[in-house]
Order: C-alpha cells, then sequence, then structure tokens
C-alpha cells in the first residue's frame, strides 16, 4: 500500500515538472486557403504525412496547436486543385500564419469536353482539339453578350458588317462568318438569319463553358461546320447557384443585366430560369458625320431549363428561350415616325425568336440518346427604304447510340434537319411567264453518321468517321473524317484532324451586307454548293515545377481547301454587291499558339497569336479576302494581392492591316486599315459573397475614324438624291461629289465605340 503511494506521488511530480516543459516546447500554425482570392472551404490540411490533419472552414481558415518545434511539412489538396506543400521550421512558443493560394488543375478541371466526339472526355485524351473557355475568363472583360466576349479568344474574330447596324458575325481562323457553326448544349440552334442576331441575347450567368473546335467537324454535325464550332453549354441545374447577379453600367449610359434563378420543383425537378435584359438609348456622333456611332439597343432574353430526375440517372432536360430585340442605327436625328421613308435615313431591325431543346436518354441497357431543337425566327427590318422582312424555322431531331466495344469507343447516329425560310426577296419567289408567286425555300436534310474511337496501347487513338446527308435540293453529300492521337507523355499530346465541308448558301440568311439599302445584290449564276477539304495539326502540353508555376501551351497549324466558294465582290460595281462561284480555288491557312502562365505569387499571363493567309486564286491570279487580317493576338495579364482580396485584370487584342472595299479610283479612303489594338483595364474587389468590378474601355480611345477621311461614304446624301450618273451608269464626279461616291456603309473592320468608364457587381447565393 506504501508502495501504491509512493508511485502515486512519482507520477504527479513528474507530472507537474515536465508540464511547463511540453507547453513551453509547443508552437502553432493557422491560416486561411484561397483560390484566385475567394476563400476556399473543405481543404485537406496534412502536416508530417496524417500525424495531424484537418480541413477547412467556409472561409479557408485552419489552424493546428500544441505542434512541437522543428522541422514540419504541410500539404494542401483540394479536388480541382494543384495541391501545395509547404515546409516549415517551428521554434519554441511560435504562432505561425500561413496564406495558401491554390491553382486550378487545368489539366483535371476545365478538361471535360464533349464538342469534338460528342461525348464526354478530358481535353488531354480527346483526339480532336477543343478550347475550352470558363465565366471567369470572359469575366476579365465583362461584356453584354457572347458575341461581343469571344473577342478575347484568340483566332476569333467577332467581325462587324455594317457601320450603321452594327451587326456581325463570328470568324474563325479568317473564314467567314457562315462557316462557323454555333450550338447551345450541343443543339444546331444558332444558324442562317440567327447568326446575325442570335449571340447577342445568350444570358451570361446561365453559361458554365463555350467550347471552341477550330477546323473540321461536317462528319458529325453536318456539311456545313466547316470552318470550326462555337458550343455554348448551359449550366446543369443541379449544378448551379439559388441566385446569380451581375448588373454593370458604362460611361456611355449602357446598362446590362444578368439574373439567374434555381428553384426544386418537387423531388424529381429542377428547374433554372435565367434573363439578360440590355439597354443603350443615347445617341452618341463622335465622329461627326451625323450617324449614330453605336447601335441603339432594347434587348432581353428569357431562358428557362429543366432537369427531371429519372432511374438510374438517366438523363432528361428540356430548355427554351425567348429573345427580342428593338436595334437602330442611323443619321442622329432619325426616330420611329422615319422608319421605311426616304426623308431621314435609319437601319431599324424587329426580331423575334424562339427555341425549344432537349435530349432525353432512352430506357434501355444501351445508350441510346434523343435529342430535338425547335427555333423559330422573325425579322421585320428596314434599311433605308429598303424593306426586309423574313421568317425563319428550323427543327432538328437526332438519335445516337454510344456503344464501347474492347478497344473500340463507337457512336452511331442518325439525325433530320428541315429547314423552312421565306422573305420579300426575289430568293423566294417562283416566276413564269404569266405571273411571280411566292415560294418559300424548303430543305429536308435526313443524314446518318458513324464514328469509331480504336485505343492502341493507352497512348494512341484512332478516329474515323463518316457522314452521309442527302440534300432534298442538292442531292447527296458525303463528309468523311479521320484523325490521330499520339501521347507523346501523360502530359503531351499531338493530334492530326482532317475532313470535308460542304455548304449550301442563302445569302439573304448569311451575309448582312446583301441586307444593306445601300447596294443592290446580283447574283450572276446559279450558285452551287461550296466544297472543302481541311486538316488541322495540333500540339497540347502542359507542365508543372515544383514551385507550384504552370505553363500550357497549345499550338495549331490549319490548312482549308475550297472549290465553289462564294465571296461578295464589292468592287465591280460601286451600286451593287455581286455573287457568284469563284472560277478557281481559295485556300485558308496558318498557325496559332496559346500559352497560358500561372505564377504561384498571384500572376497569371494569358496570351495568344494567329498568322493567317487568306485568299481567292482565279485564272493564276492570287487575291488576298477582304476584310481580313493576316495578324492577330490577344492577351490577359491578371495578378491577384496576397492578403487582400482585389485582382486587377489587363486585356487586349492586336490587329494587323486587312483590305477594305473601296468605291473607285477616287475613293480618298486608305485600301488597307492600320495596325490596330483596343485594350482595357479592370479592378475586382471580392468580398466573399460578392464582387465589386469596374475599369476602363479601349483605354487609349482608338477608333477607325481617326485614320481616314470619312467612314461612311457620302453620309450627307445617304439616299443618293444628289449623284449623277454618265450614260453607261457609272457615277461621275462632280462638285458636290468629287470622289464619285455613292451612299455606303461596308468600309468597317473594327468597332466606332471609343473609351468609356464600367462599374458593375455580381453576387451567387448557393
Amino acid at each position: 500500500m506504501l508502495f501504491l503511494k509512493t508511485r502515486r506521488f512519482l507520477f504527479l511530480l513528474i507530472l507537474m515538472v515536465s508540464s511547463p516543459l511540453v507547453w513551453a516546447q509547443s508552437a502553432s500554425i493557422r491560416g486561411t486557403v484561397k483560390a484566385d482570392g475567394i476563400p476556399l472551404g473543405f481543404v485537406n490540411v496534412i502536416v508530417d504525412d496524417g500525424k495531424h490533419g484537418t480541413v477547412t472552414d467556409s472561409l479557408g481558415r485552419f489552424s493546428f496547436n500544441r505542434l512541437l518545434p522543428g522541422d514540419h511539412s504541410i500539404k494542401f489538396s483540394f479536388v480541382g486543385f494543384i495541391p501545395q506543400s509547404q515546409k516549415v521550421t517551428l521554434s519554441n512558443g511560435q504562432s505561425l500564419v500561413l496564406n495558401i493560394e491554390l491553382k486550378e488543375d487545368l489539366q483535371s478541371l476545365d478538361e471535360v469536353v464533349v464538342t469534338g466526339t460528342m461525348k464526354e472526355i478530358t481535353r488531354m485524351e480527346s483526339p480532336v482539339p477543343v478550347e475550352v473557355y470558363s465565366p471567369k475568363f470572359f469575366r476579365k472583360n465583362p461584356t453584354p453578350n457572347i458575341y461581343e466576349a469571344l473577342q478575347s479568344v484568340n483566332g476569333v474574330r467577332p467581325q462587324i458588317n455594317c457601320n450603321i447596324c452594327n451587326t456581325g458575325d463570328i470568324h474563325i481562323n479568317g473564314l467567314e462568318g457562315p462557316y462557323t457553326f454555333v450550338l447551345i448544349d450541343g443543339m444546331p440552334i444558332v444558324s442562317g438569319l440567327s447568326t446575325v442576331y442570335g449571340l447577342s441575347g445568350i444570358p451570361n450567368s446561365l453559361v458554365e463553358r463555350i467550347e471552341i473546335v477550330k477546323g473540321p467537324a461536317s462528319s458529325l454535325y453536318g456539311s456545313e461546320a466547316v470552318g470550326g464550332l462555337v458550343n455554348i453549354i448551359t449550366k446543369k441545374p443541379g449544378n448551379a447557384p439559388l441566385l446569380a447577379f451581375d448588373a454593370f453600367g458604362t460611361s456611355w449610359q449602357e446598362y446590362n443585366l444578368d439574373l439567374g434563378l434555381k428553384l426544386n420543383v418537387g423531388s424529381k425537378a429542377t428547374s433554372l430560369t435565367g434573363v439578360n435584359y440590355y439597354l443603350f438609348d443615347n445617341v452618341i456622333d463622335k465622329n461627326n458625320d451625323n450617324f449614330t456611332d453605336l447601335t441603339l439597343q432594347d434587348r432581353i432574353s428569357v431562358f428557362q431549363k429543366w432537369n427531371f430526375d429519372r432511374r438510374d440517372n438517366k438523363l432528361f432536360t428540356l430548355a427554351g428561350r425567348y429573345y427580342y430585340e428593338n436595334r437602330w442605327g442611323g443619321e442622329t436625328e432619325w426616330n420611329g415616325s422615319f422608319r421605311g421613308g426616304d426623308e431621314v435615313y435609319g437601319e431599324s431591325i424587329y426580331t423575334n425568336r424562339w427555341e425549344l431543346l432537349g435530349q432525353y436518354q432512352l430506357p434501355t441497357s444501351e445508350k441510346l440518346m434523343l435529342s430535338f431543337s425547335l427555333n423559330s425566327h422573325n425579322q421585320d427590318s428596314r434599311y433605308g427604304e429598303t424593306v426586309f422582312n423574313a421568317d425563319q424555322r428550323i427543327s432538328f431531331t437526332q438519335l445516337t447510340w454510344d456503344k464501347q466495344y474492347g478497344s473500340h469507343d463507337l457512336l452511331m447516329g442518325a439525325a433530320y434537319r428541315y429547314t423552312y425560310y421565306d422573305d420579300n426577296t426575289p430568293a423566294t419567289e417562283s416566276s413564269n411567264s404569266v405571273l411571280t408567286s411566292n415560294a418559300p425555300d424548303q430543305v429536308n436534310l435526313p443524314g446518318v453518321f458513324i464514328q469509331d474511337e480504336v485505343t492502341f496501347q493507352n497512348r494512341n487513338k484512332l478516329l474515323m468517321g463518316l457522314r452521309y446527308d442527302h440534300n432534298s435540293r442538292h442531292g447527296n453529300i458525303l463528309t468523311p473524317r479521320i484523325g490521330y492521337k499520339w501521347a507523346l507523355s501523360p502530359d503531351q499530346s499531338l493530334r492530326f484532324n482532317a475532313g470535308t465541308g460542304f455548304r449550301v448558301v442563302n445569302l439573304f440568311t448569311e451575309d448582312h451586307a446583301a441586307l444593306t439599302g445601300a447596294r443592290d445584290v446580283v447574283v450572276v449564276n446559279e450558285l452551287k454548293p461550296e466544297k472543302s477539304y481541311n486538316f488541322n495539326l495540333n500540339y497540347l502540353a502542359n507542365w508543372y515545377s515544383g514551385s507550384g508555376i504552370y505553363v500550357g501551351l497549345d499550338a495549331s497549324m490549319f490548312y482549308t481547301y475550297f472549290t465553289n466558294q462564294i465571296l461578295p465582290d464589292y468592287e465591280a460595281d460601286q451600286d451593287m454587291i455581286v455573287y457568284d462561284n469563284i472560277d478557281g480555288y481559295a485556300v485558308t491557312n496558318g498557325f496559332s499558339t496559346n500559352l497560358d502562365i500561372d505564377f504561384n505569387n498571384g500572376f497569371k499571363i494569358l496570351g495568344g497569336f494567329t498568322w493567317q493567309d487568306v485568299y481567292t486564286n482565279e485564272d493564276g491570279e492570287k487575291q488576298r479576302q477582304l476584310l481580313t487580317e493576316r495578324f492577330s493576338a490577344t492577351w490577359t495579364v491578371s495578378h491577384t494581392f496576397s492578403g487582400f482580396p482585389l485582382t486587377i485584370d489587363y486585356t487586349g487584342k492586336l490587329y494587323s492591316p486587312m483590305q477594305l472595299p473601296l468605291l473607285g479610283d477616287l475613293d480618298p479612303r486608305d485600301e488597307f486599315s492600320p495596325w490596330w489594338s483596343i485594350q482595357n483595364i479592370q479592378l475586382t474587389y471580392n468580398g466573399g459573397g460578392f464582387e465589386i468590378y469596374g475599369g476602363v474601355k479601349n483605354l487609349f480611345d482608338w477608333t477607325p475614324d481617326k485614320e481616314v477621311p470619312f467612314l461612311i461614304a457620302r453620309s450627307n446624301d445617304p439616299f443618293d438624291k444628289n449623284v449623277s450618273y454618265d450614260n453607261q451608269g457609272r457615277v461621275m464626279a462632280t462638285a458636290d461629289n468629287p470622289y464619285a461616291l455613292t451612299f455606303d456603309p461596308t468600309y468597317v473592320y473594327a468597332p466606332n465605340q471609343g473609351i468609356r468608364g464600367f462599374f458593375g457587381i455580381r453576387f451567387s447565393i448557393d
């Protein structure tokens, strides 16, 4: 008994003596984990290979107490981000504070793509090169619509086609807008008439990502996908926040609102609603030509998407969008009472459009997917005295079968597309010796396709595809495709893709120049379908340094050869736009490079350039394509400040000279545009649950009117009332018209909008 009491006393004595030593020899670590300045919750924080561990709270905070002095290794990891290790040395009683910035693992996060092969696959594994852009990328230079946002993408240029109404299309690698196929969630929604207007009203708040394929994709998406694809992937309702809000305005009095709302409807359905509203109602004429510098617009778009829970997680989604726009540009004193008259010139366009699309996975053991889309586009336009009214309806349905068979990944499908088009021009008239009647254009386009992706030794992939379509007007269309991917290493790959294209042209739905009232449209012969043969060679690599620096490289060479290409001739007669198949061939070729560098000190650099040569060859004479640059570059430089939630973004684009359409030998304007650049700067404060941003667009106030005597020819006489002609119908030089010109707004290659400030706020509630 005495022995037990003695042992207990000694134990208590040792404990009392040693306790101060233990406490004196302990240390602590605390800190915060962020990503792009935003606190990151639920990050795994491990000390000394698992001896201690915790996760960050919702504000990104973590802490460890009672650590022994000495060397420690701390590892931070979170799904979708590059793990980061930190070695620290602690002294007695030290309390160390760490602020950690995790970088997105670009190889694992933004790599899931569907556009290249119609299947979900990582970008590095895809045999087709696909570029992926998230909303975060476009927020570095906020815009009111996707059309303008694409200006930040290397090799993609939003082309303004009219100095007055400011409509445009999307050029990819020098190819005109009609060669770009635009989709929403893989469905061919934006085409024909809506290529001109449809990209302006898709709510940015609903965009999950934008996938871009530069090059042939006809074997899967149809014969018109010649130049490339822009696929706008909308958010899945289950992944969207409960509320998303983004609004900004500019010093030019432009106002834009994006609103997203998610609702759970019962236990089986989730809905996602998006609204975009844009208003610009301020007449500005800084170049003093008595015409609006920027088209006035009143636009609203409402998007609704439904997702239904089904057994075995089979997919069923429905989505719809309604779009209305009223836009006008012209002489500054124009108002609605002058619409369609010859007193004051104005171009006024009313657009009504609705869309419906859906996907339904059949309840079978095989992976069968039924997709469909419907859209209707009605346009009521006045270009001065010229009336252009058009109605277009497109229905599309497709059934695909996705089958894995050994090393073969098969995709087979059948599709049907019906296009109805009617307008008030001779394009939809039927005439005989007795009478002329209306004859809307109706095209049935059924097709079947097959694709086989073969994997060799997990490093090489061979993609073979073939599509057969039957055009009710032009007959059979066969578009083969081949692709090969060689995985040089887990982080490097080389891809080769080749294919053919076949495109049927409708001038009045694809080329806005054909709609302007300033020139007569002349079609010399019956237009034949265009054919193309193209290839693309791509190298993709990702490198990670031990210090946390990421470098990504994406480089491509491209070549497209056309027969029967149709291009507008502005120079044969200044009163006409002449269309005909070229008697020869056309070529688009070049190379592009994208570089992404992400430093561990808050700096991030995105840059790219494209060099291209686009020309026609008729009778051995090479002619450069009008309104096409040979060199372009884009860049974004960002820095997030350590210890303070502020980010600065500097963005810009640079273009080399383009050949421009002149009206004759006496036209005093330059035949080529100058080198030009538009640059922007933005500051963003992240307050945790909200962001406040603002900055300056067109920082150096560059506008094209500073380089020429005038942009719009004869803006003082838009109805050509004082133009004199000789006996051959040619314009004569007079005292009132010394350059022998007619009214013409087609000398346009860049926006007229100068420097302006902007300010906005965005927030979301999960």
